[in-house]
Parts: C-alpha cells; sequence; structure tokens
C-alpha cells in the first residue's frame, strides 16, 4: 500500500522573522503561486488570504502577509 505524505507542519512566525520564502513554498506545493500574485497585484486580499489557507498556512503568518499587502497598497 502506497504512503500518504504527511502534511508539512509550519511554526508560526513573527512578523521579525517572517520569511516570504517559506510562504511561496507552500504555495507552490499546491500549484497557486501566480494566483497568488495575481491576487496582490490586483490588490485581492481576501482571494490571497484565501489561497494561503488551502496552502495550509498558519493564521498568525497569513496576518502578516496580509498587514504587508495593506502597507504596501499602490506602491507595486
Amino acid at each position: 500500500m502506497k504512503k500518504r505524505a504527511e502534511p508539512r507542519i509550519v511554526t508560526p512566525m513573527d512578523e521579525t522573522d517572517f520569511e516570504g520564502t517559506l510562504v511561496l513554498e507552500q504555495l507552490a506545493a499546491i500549484g497557486k503561486v501566480e494566483e497568488f500574485f495575481d491576487a496582490i497585484d490586483s490588490d485581492d486580499v481576501k482571494r490571497a488570504a484565501s489561497l494561503m489557507r488551502k496552502a495550509h498556512i498558519d493564521s498568525s503568518t497569513i496576518a502578516i502577509v496580509i498587514k504587508k499587502i495593506e502597507a504596501a497598497d499602490g506602491e507595486h
């Protein structure tokens, strides 16, 4: 019988040790990096958050990413 892959457990992080690469790695694992960047480019915070939840990113990291998206609003 084929073994199922164990889900990755990601330790929540705070803003001081935030590393966007970890978020992108998890989004890549579900094939949603381009869709995530499209959501950011169109300032669709709800869609970006939904994609991160689908990638099993913890809520504290999602909050940091949303804060950074909103802080950069109009700067991209």
